[in-house]
Formats: structure tokens, C-alpha cells, sequence
């Protein structure tokens, strides 16, 4: 028996009730579920970065730097996943030279080009041009000569400079929010548009699409800045992290309402799907919806922060309590992106049957390929942080004003 007709009898055993011959198979598989969890994760670190700049939160200042090299590092492996899974990525440039306005998921790339080349690129690019001025003075090539390329050969130091760096960040910032809801809510807007499907068909799936992203974007930051900042041997700032930790709490509470009113609004309309939706919840996704979503990744993060904020637990104490929570959050996280993605498809239309998702371990869709493509952004982010260092300021330099 070849390995497609192996996959398609294994599949089989596992349909119950009535389904059509085309839809035993999930086609949308593993990476269309790491997509939005990736895009989720760059939308949620800008909004973090967002909070210092545009709305003054000073608390969080020492994750400002961190939050916009991690919100790059991730957006640009977060096309990868589509491209992987189209039948011919070498065409996808064709997007841009022939534009569909009425396709939502083409309309991806120009969205995608925006938030990368006009808003991360440039903050990135005036929050560390004078101090990629000052390294390039001051180092040894190789790196020298990269920064003085990075800065585009600038020499203007100047506090009229500075000054001006400082405005048009706050801009790009205040610009960037809008852009930071339209990348992710515009894939809750993909699945919600699909009226056909009723697991999809909401019109609050944009909106729990972002809150979610906000929350795992907050969550992923503070990992990283609870990893990072022992092994330079620096103390964890306790303010910034408890404010960040107040943050996610109350992006948790928006985010977990909102998914208990779609669901109450679900039960409310009792539509014919409702009783196939049930069955497919207590079943095929019960583990992953009720027990890694709802039970581990919201309930119980939510009652650790409580009971954080309720009693006076020692610094050490809070670290292991916030590491815990947040490790908690992005799996529930990643389990909605599996909930929303996969159970979609596995219900038929007839609303009589079910049928289940096997993930393969190699191949392009295959469990190794999203292990890499998870960890890349990771990689990235250690390039970036090599050549923009987040916490680093330069020491005096000897430049004095000149023209940019």
C-alpha cells in the first residue's frame, strides 16, 4: 500500500457519522495553524513596544528595544508558512504585480509589505540611528562596517537630530498601532468571512483573532526578558515586570470573555450545526479546546496572577509564578490557533459526521518543519540582537554635529 493510500486508511478509522469523500482529508494542516500563531506574536510585541512610546508607560521602557527586534525577527518567517504550504510559492510575487482587491488573502502581501518595510523597519531604523552612529565609530570591522551601512553613512548626532529621531518614531508608533490590528485582524477576518463554515462564521473572530495576539505577544516578550536578562548577569527590573504581568492579565480577561460570549452567542442562536459542533468539541477537540485552551492556558494563568497580585509573594516567588503563567499562555494560545484552523475542517457539511487530522512527522507539513520554523524567528532574533543590542547604549563619542 503506498503512503497516500496508507494515510487516507488510517484517517478512515478514525471518521464517525456521515461525511463526504472530500472532506475526510484536513487541508489546511500544521502550517496554516503556526501562520497566524507567528503574525499573532509580531502584532502582540508592537502593542507592547507601543504602550512606552505612544502612551508614556515608562515601567515597561526596558522592553521597548526587545519588543520592536522581536516583533522584526518573527514577521519575517511569518509569510514563510504560507509560502511553504502553497503548490507553488515561486509565483507568490504575482500578488503584487497583479493585485486582487476582492481577495482578503491576497491582499496579505501589500498588508504585510506596509507593516514591514514603513513602520517596523523605519522605527527600528530612527530608535538606534545615533547609537549605530556611535558603534560605528567606536568598533573593529566586520561590525563597523555594518553599522556604518545600517546607519546609511549618517554622522548626525546632533540633539536637533535626536530630537527629530524621537518625533518621528512617536509617528511611525501611533501609525503602527492601526497597522499592528489590520496584519492580525485581518486573518480572523479570512475565517470569519467563511459563512459556509459555522465553527468560522463570527463576526467577533477578528476580534478575539487580536486580543489573543496581544496576549500571546506580551507573553512571548516577557519569556524572552526573563531568559535573556540572567544570562547577561543582570537583575530582572521587577516594575517592568510587573507591569508587563498586569498587562497580559487584563488582555487575558478581554481575550477569554470575548470567546465565552461567541461561545454563549453560539449556543443562544441553537443553529442546526450546534449539536455537530458539541459533538466535535467533547471529542475530537476536547483536549486541546478544554483542557490546554480554556483550563490551561486561561484559567489558570488568570489565577496565578490573582493570587500574585492578591498575596506578597517574594521576588523569586513572582518569577516562577509569571515564567510558569506565561509558558502556559502561549501554548493555550497556539492551542486556539489548532482549534480554529483544524476543527473548522473537521466536521462535514452534511452536519452528520467527523473526521480527525494526522499530522505527519516529516515532509513539508510534517511536525519537524514547524518545529524549524518556530525556532527560526528565534535565530533571527539572536542575529538582531548581536547587531542592535536592546539594553546596550553607547559610551561618549568623539562625533561631533554633522550632516546626516
Amino acid at each position: 500500500m503506498n503512503p497516500a493510500n496508507e494515510k487516507l486508511f488510517e484517517l478512515l478509522k478514525q471518521v464517525g457519522g456521515y461525511i463526504y469523500p472530500n472532506e475526510i482529508e484536513v487541508h489546511w494542516g500544521i502550517l496554516v495553524v503556526v501562520y497566524p500563531y507567528l503574525t499573532g506574536l509580531v502584532a502582540g510585541a508592537f502593542i507592547l513596544a507601543s504602550l512606552v512610546k505612544v502612551f508614556n508607560i515608562k515601567e515597561v521602557q526596558a522592553v521597548y528595544r526587545l519588543s520592536l527586534l522581536t516583533a522584526l525577527a518573527f514577521l519575517l518567517i511569518a509569510p514563510l508558512p504560507l509560502l511553504l504550504h502553497l503548490g507553488h510559492p515561486e509565483r507568490s510575487f504575482e500578488i503584487f504585480l497583479n493585485p486582487n482587491f476582492t481577495s482578503a488573502m491576497a491582499m496579505f502581501g501589500f498588508v504585510y509589505a506596509w507593516y514591514l518595510m514603513v513602520v517596523l523597519l523605519l522605527e527600528i531604523w530612527f530608535t538606534y540611528r545615533k547609537d549605530i552612529i556611535v558603534w560605528a565609530q567606536q568598533e573593529k570591522p566586520p561590525m563597523k562596517w555594518i553599522h556604518k551601512v545600517i546607519s546609511l553613512f549618517s554622522t548626525d548626532i546632533s540633539d536637533e537630530a535626536s530630537a527629530f529621531d524621537r518625533k518621528v518614531v512617536k509617528g511611525i508608533t501611533i501609525i503602527g498601532i492601526p497597522s499592528a490590528v489590520l496584519l492580525h485582524g485581518y486573518v480572523g477576518f479570512i475565517f470569519g468571512s467563511i459563512k459556509a463554515n459555522p465553527w468560522w462564521s463570527s463576526v467577533l473572530m477578528p476580534i478575539v483573532f487580536l486580543f489573543s495576539a496581544t496576549v500571546s505577544g506580551i507573553a512571548l516578550v516577557i519569556i524572552l526578558y526573563m531568559v535573556i536578562t540572567p544570562f547577561r548577569g543582570e537583575p530582572i527590573d521587577m516594575k517592568c515586570l510587573d507591569k508587563m504581568a498586569s498587562f497580559l492579565f487584563f488582555a487575558v480577561i478581554i481575550d477569554f470573555s470575548l470567546e465565552l460570549l461567541d461561545f454563549i452567542h453560539r449556543l443562544y442562536q441553537s443553529e442546526e450545526s450546534i449539536k455537530i459542533l458539541s459533538e466535535m468539541v467533547m471529542s475530537k477537540l476536547y483536549i486541546s479546546l478544554v483542557i490546554i485552551q480554556v483550563i490551561l492556558g486561561m484559567l489558570i494563568p488568570l489565577a496565578i496572577i490573582v493570587a500574585i497580585k492578591l498575596f506578597r509573594f517574594d521576588e523569586e516567588l513572582r518569577k516562577l509564578l509569571y515564567f510558569l503563567s506565561v509558558i502556559l499562555i502561549q501554548l493555550g494560545i497556539f492551542a486556539t490557533r489548532w482549534n480554529v484552523v483544524i476543527g473548522g475542517q473537521m466536521f462535514s457539511k452534511s452536519f452528520r459526521g467527523l473526521t480527525a487530522y494526522k499530522m505527519e512527522l516529516t515532509g513539508i507539513e510534517g511536525l519537524l518543519m514547524t518545529l524549524i520554523l518556530l525556532i527560526m524567528p528565534l535565530v533571527i532574533l539572536a542575529i538582531l540582537i548581536k547587531i542592535f543590542p536592546p539594553w546596550e547604549k553607547p559610551k561618549g563619542s568623539m562625533l561631533g554635529e554633522g550632516t546626516a
